[in-house]
Formats: C-alpha cells, structure tokens, sequence
C-alpha cells in the first residue's frame, strides 16, 4: 500500500510539473544556444542525407513488395489483419521520406539550395503536398511561432470566439468525432481553406499563387507546386486505369492518408500543450514563440520519424540542422534552456 500511494504521489507529481507553464523570458540568447552546440551538428552532408532517402526507399518497397505479393494469398479473415499492418509500416516509413522533404524546406539536406528544393519537391509532390506552397507557409510559422495574430497554424479560439458546436461537442463522443475529423481532413483542409491557420482579409489556400499567403516572388514556385499535384494526380489516374482504384487505394492511398495523420498528430501535439503559452501581438516575440514548443516521445517511430518528434524544440531554435544531428545537438542545448526545455513521454495514445 505504502509503495504504491508513492508510486501515486510521483506520477501525479510529473503530471503537475509537466502541465506547469514555461517560463516567458529567457536569460539566453539564440547565440548562446548555437554556441553550445558542436561545429559539426551544423554541417549537412548530401551523401549522409541521401543515405537516408534511399534507406526508406527500399524498406518502403520491401513493404509494398511483401504486401503486393503475399496478402493476396491470404485467406480474408488473415487479409483483413494483415492490410491494417501494412498500412501502419508504410505510413510509418512514408512519413520518415516526408520528414526529410520538410528539412529540404528548411535547407538542411545539403549545402546546396537547389538539390533541397529537388529532392522535397519529388518527396513532397509524391505524398500529395505541394512543396514550395507548404514550404513558404511553414516558414512563416517558424517566423511567428504561438503568435495569436500571425502564426499559420494550431492557433488557438479566443474564449469570446468560441463556436457553438465546440460547445456541442465537448464531451466524450464529440472528442472522438473531433478526433478522427481533425486527422483525417485537417490536413487536406488545411492546404484547401486554411484552416486553423491566420485570418487573412479574404480566402487563402495552398495552390492559388495569389493567395496572400505568399509574396510575388514566390508566385511562380506555387504554380510549380500546382504542377506536381497535378503531375501526380495523372500518374494515379493511369494506375487506377491500369490496375483498379481498389488495388491503388490499398497499396497507395491508405498509407499517404496516414502519412498525413501522421503529420497532423505530430505537429498538433508539439503546439497545443497546456503548458505552452500563445501571445498576442502586444507580447509576442520571436525567442517567446520559438520556446512555446515541446518535445513528443513516439517510443520506437522517433527514429523511423528521423527524431522529427523529440527534437522540435530544438527545431525551432534552430531549424537548419539536419536529422543525424539534432539529437546531439538538442543535448547539448539542454543544460543552457534550462527549465525552458519540455518533454511530456506520456503514452501517444
């Protein structure tokens, strides 16, 4: 009995310290941080980078491979067990390949602008993300980080602007339903209305090159964007033609969709902890923002993520550090952010 109520006391003692809000003004600045970083965190090698999209190229072939070959022989009970599996892998190893499209956004592939932008460009159209449109969006995102007024995404309801049917569905079911609406199509909403993200003063979305979320010389590359979803688009219409739209969905289209709730429960959990503070335009600043983020523990996908979940603080700090070194590089920030540094390993689930 003794044992366990301590057990009780530590735990509830976690969960309070976890849910307790970060402190609002550092006594470090950005130099401090990169100055206790080591020099070799901050070089991206294209070999290195490259080794990893090859990597998850081949094991995500073994998987549709495996999948293509044998689920078919499968009796249906066993078929319908063994889908869901796939499913699960191939988002998973998926999600690692859109990982490294989004440090191709933040020019830590290589030295070299031009092949980022290729490579994310192939990654990133092939997962139904128009790259350079994200890319400039999730850039300014990085710019305003937790501002209520000027962040792109996860900006949280004034209490004066709540909906009604926020209100209706803040119980059990209605989470639920919030839930599976919010990973499913909060994604592709995001892209086509803007959800979640800053109020503009007319309709923004991600293809449209003149929409405000974009500066005139970025124009062109959201067109280049458009192309490749377009170019996409084609290419699984000719698969559906040649070998079903059952048969693209189940070796395709099943996993990019987890791809993208993937991303969405990644990144909505990094901004919405109850510990972090949003900021109006009258207290925000830049170093404010970038430390109102926390770190996800997702057990053995952190690495398959490429370190994406456990590392975001540091991310961004400092977003041009590439995945190989981010962990170090987080360590060795660590002892300088203090109690501004958090983590909450509670479960995913």
């Amino acid at each position: 009995m003794g044992a366990g109520g301590r057990m009780s006391d530590s735990s509830e003692h976690e969960v309070k310290d976890i849910l307790k809000r970060v402190p609002v003004d550092p006594p470090f600045s950005l130099s401090d941080l990169k100055k206790a970083i080591p020099a070799h965190c901050f070089e991206r090698s294209v070999i290195r980078s490259s080794y990893y999209v090859f990597h998850d190229l081949i094991v995500t072939y073994v998987f549709y491979f495996l999948a293509n070959t044998y689920i078919p022989l499968l009796p249906t009970p066993l078929a319908y067990l063994a889908w869901p599996v796939y499913w699960f892998c191939q988002a998973s190893i998926l999600t690692g390949l859109w990982v490294i499209g989004h440090e191709c956004g933040h020019h830590a592939f290589s030295e070299y602008q031009w092949i980022d932008d290729t490579v994310g460009f192939i990654l990133h159209s092939a997962l139904f993300t128009p790259y350079f449109s994200w890319k400039y969006s999730h850039r300014n995102h990085h710019a305003n980080t937790n501002s209520l007024d000027n962040d792109e995404v996860y900006i949280p309801k004034r209490k004066s602007k709540v909906t009604y049917y926020s209100k209706i569905l803040n119980n059990p079911p209605g989470r639920v339903f919030t839930l599976v609406f919010r990973l499913t199509l909060g994604f592709p909403l995001y892209l086509l209305t803007n959800i979640s993200g800053k109020k503009y003063g007319r309709f923004a979305n991600h293809f449209d090159p003149l929409s405000p979320i974009f500066t005139e010389r970025e124009r062109i590359q959201v067109v280049l964007s458009d192309i490749g979803i377009l170019a996409l688009i084609y290419a699984v219409k000719l698969l559906v033609a040649a070998k079903g739209a059952a048969w693209v969905a189940c070796m395709y289209g099943v996993p990019v969709l987890g791809v993208h709730m993937f991303f969405v429960l990644i990144t909505y959990l990094h901004h919405t902890h109850l510990s972090l503070p949003h900021y109006d335009s009258t207290e925000w600043n830049w170093i404010r923002g970038a430390l109102s983020t926390i770190d996800r523990d997702f057990g053995f996908l952190n690495r398959v993520f490429h370190d994406v979940t456990h590392t975001h603080v540091l991310h961004h700090l400092i977003s041009y550090i590439p995945h190989y070194h981010a962990k170090e590089a987080r360590d060795a920030i660590k002892p300088v952010l203090g109690e501004f540094y958090k983590i909450d390993r509670t479960l995913i689930f």
